[in-house]
């Protein structure tokens, strides 16, 4: 697959799991689920490895790795997202997590020596505030209720996740095979979130609904497995600092998901901020800048 059809892949697919989590509420706790999904994950990608024939055998330093990447980009992410958005709308988080683009680009500059393009910055800037215009009506009503601990925690989430991209740079650079970092990334951040659930005395139940387990494997399978294949791909390519934008352009295809599944009504300012994300798209993505 080339740049643009990884892209394409990890924007879409993530872009349409807001709206299969949807189908994970209920009955087994938000921490659960995160488990049963990237446990399952796990099982999917070191499964399809072994299948393969392809090296499972690595050195103690490169597990420890594997599983710093797995601890920030798998684990302690999901956490503060999922305590975030018990706090504050989900849009505040999205418009939160999108500075995860700049964390990327200043962290790759300082730990690799990546140059900072102009055009790139600019990229970010404008998605960031394509973001926002695209939730304003969300953010409109839940500006004066804000919790001010949702918002450092949906922080928190996007430096995790901007140190796991960060941390899957480095192994790459170490030459590091992406599907089989992925997959004992998965099994190290699954072991971290389910003690995470086991602390806090969560009930590790499970629904049999058709719903649950069919969204339950779509997550594992495409919204894991083949999204982060797909993005750590990417980053391998081009880097964390302009691989991270998929996290400007996830949000517009869920808002274009829930417009056709949940009648979603655009605004002006909407449609002005799906401009600006585009056109941050571009900029971030050009060759040169």
């Amino acid at each position: 697959m080339n740049n643009l059809a990884l892209y394409l892949a990890a924007v879409v697919i993530w872009g349409s799991t807001w709206l299969a989590i949807t189908f994970q509420l209920g009955v087994v706790p938000p921490e659960v689920s995160v488990v049963y999904r990237f446990a399952l994950a796990a099982v999917m990608l070191l499964g399809w490895c072994r299948w393969r024939g392809l090296p499972l055998r690595f050195s103690v330093p490169e597990h420890a790795w594997m599983a710093l990447q797995g601890f920030f980009l798998f684990g302690l992410n999901y956490v503060f997202v999922y305590l975030a958005e018990g706090l504050v709308s989900s849009g505040l988080v999205a418009v939160v997590f999108s500075l995860i683009v700049f964390f990327n680009q200043i962290g790759a500059r300082w730990l690799f020596g990546t140059v900072l393009r102009p055009t790139a910055m600019i990229g970010a800037l404008l998605g960031i505030a394509g973001v926002g215009l695209l939730f304003w009506p969300d953010l409109r009503h839940a500006a004066d209720g804000a919790s001010s601990a949702g918002l450092w925690l949906a922080l928190g989430g996007a430096l995790s996740a901007s140190l796991g991209n960060l941390a899957a740079e480095r192994n790459s650079r170490r030459e590091l095979p992406v599907m089989q970092v992925t997959g004992f990334g998965m099994l190290y951040g699954t072991v971290f979130v389910a003690v995470y659930a086991l602390v806090l005395g969560r009930p590790f139940v499970f629904d049999g609904s058709a719903a649950y387990v069919l969204s339950l494997f779509y997550l594992a399978l495409f919204g894991s497995v083949l999204a982060f294949v797909a993005f750590l791909t990417l980053l391998e390519r081009i880097g964390a600092g302009r691989a991270g934008y998929v996290a400007v352009a996830i949000p517009l295809v869920a808002l274009l998901l829930s417009t056709l599944f949940e009648g979603l009504r655009w605004q002006p300012e909407m449609i002005a901020g799906l401009i600006l994300c585009l056109a941050g798209n571009v900029l971030v993505l050009r060759r040169t800048g």
